[in-house]
């Protein structure tokens, strides 16, 4: 029989709320799969399972998810254990689906922000609540090359650059995972970045570049926790598939 652990929260301390983007259309697996990149299932479990329960073993249960492809069919298995927003411009970038969540982000409360298409260990969820900042990320020192992985590039230990492909001079980079923690300040700064990358008519753009945005104004107040010792994988090809079942699945923790 399995047990589940919360890792417990400070008195002084409520659950941050979770906002995860799974609008995309997944196209560049769409030869290999239907439906929603969430719904896909690794040891019996889609993704969306795995996210609310991992998140559930450390004590966070507010979450609502941004939906745009196949969002009925997404809703239809979330059923009540996870409210949802719809993005209808879900074709075009992902900033649009964390522009949808702006009054969250505006909520008063820190904010889990979590990409829905990541196999993972949930001892990450544990280290992103636990490392102290204002905008925390996971980094993976051993990132995958070239230009996919959206990298976190560091100089004298300050965050520089937060690009697939950086501009600016750093010592090294490592990996974003996708999941990021935000005070409920920092949150509402970013939700008004959002809305003045909408009002510009740049709505193609990803998410990454609002964040970016603050991290340049503001490195001090990011930090990052390092998750290279632990398991997992984005899903955005065939082969991010093959890797989950074969790498990642069997190194998972109970």
């Amino acid at each position: 029989m399995q047990t589940s652990h919360h890792t417990p929260l400070s008195p002084t301390d409520s659950p941050p709320i979770v906002i995860l983007l799974a609008a995309g259309v997944g196209r560049r697996l769409s030869d290999t799969h239907d439906g929603p990149k969430v719904l896909l299932k690794f040891g019996g479990q889609t993704l969306i399972d795995r996210h609310i329960a991992a998140l559930a073993a450390h004590g966070v249960d507010d979450i609502v998810v941004t939906v745009g492809y196949e969002a009925e069919r997404l809703s239809e298995a979330l059923g009540d254990r996870a409210g949802t927003i719809l993005n209808p411009n879900y074709r075009t970038g992902s900033l649009v689906s964390l522009w949808a969540q702006r009054d969250r982000l505006r909520s008063g409360r820190s904010v889990l922000l979590m990409d829905g298409d990541v196999l993972y260990d949930k001892r990450m969820i544990e280290r992103l609540i636990a490392t102290p900042g204002d905008a925390v990320l996971l980094v993976d020192r051993e990132p995958e090359p070239g230009d996919e992985p959206v990298k976190v590039c560091f100089r004298d230990g300050v965050m520089v650059d937060f690009r697939k492909r950086p501009e600016h001079a750093h010592d090294w980079y490592g990996e974003s995972v996708g999941f990021f923690k935000f005070s409920a300040d920092m949150a509402a700064a970013l939700a008004d970045t959002c809305d003045a990358y909408m009002a510009a008519g740049r709505g193609d753009q990803e998410y990454e570049e609002a964040i970016r945005d603050l991290m340049l104004a503001e490195p001090e107040r990011f930090a990052y926790a390092d998750v290279t010792d632990l398991p997992w994988t984005e899903i955005d090809f065939p082969e991010d598939v093959v890797k989950a079942e074969t790498q990642i699945l069997p190194s998972l923790i109970a």
